[in-house]
């Protein structure tokens, strides 16, 4: 599962879940409202954030299809940054 860090960054760019209401591993980021501005500026958020860059290899759809997806990519991402 991801860090608290993570969770609060991405339910600010999901505006069709409530703050009470779990953020479920396999849940449709884009059901959730999470739209293509969203997604450019989730990704700098997390680049920011995170001090990585996503690369081309990166960036597809699927990367920002459901939070584990996303989570994956993030995570290994900074594992190379600090490996």
């Amino acid at each position: 599962m991801w860090d608290d860090k993570f969770e609060l960054l991405l339910r600010g760019f999901l505006p069709f879940i409530g703050a009470d209401e779990p953020l479920a591993e396999d849940a449709t980021l884009r059901d959730l409202g999470l739209d293509s501005l969203g997604t450019v500026e989730l990704l700098a958020a997390l680049e920011t954030e995170y001090e990585v860059r996503f690369y081309d290899d990166a960036l597809g759809k699927e990367t920002f299809q459901t939070p584990s997806l996303l989570w994956k990519v993030l995570s290994g991402l900074v594992a190379e940054r600090v490996g």
